[in-house]
């Protein structure tokens, strides 16, 4: 049983978000815009938009749970 590659890319998006938000918090702006409040808001958005898109899918990573995408998947094809 694999991870979808979906799954992968979402997660590794919102990680990325996740580091990039803390690193704000900590000062180091990582977008390179020369106003601070423009940079935190652009990061800001980032995160919630990355946060949305990663979780809003079905996100299997154990074996129980990719197996059950596998039987719905199943389903739905017979129908």
């Amino acid at each position: 049983m694999t991870i979808k590659k979906e799954t992968i890319i979402r997660t590794v998006v919102l990680a990325l978000a996740l580091i990039n938000q803390v690193l704000t918090v900590f000062g180091y702006h990582v977008i390179p815009i020369d106003d601070a409040q423009i940079a935190e808001l652009i990061s800001l958005i980032f995160t919630i938009g990355a946060s949305a898109w990663a979780w809003w899918k079905n996100n299997s990573f154990t074996k129980n749970a990719i197996a059950a995408d596998k039987v719905l998947d199943e389903l739905r094809h017979k129908q």
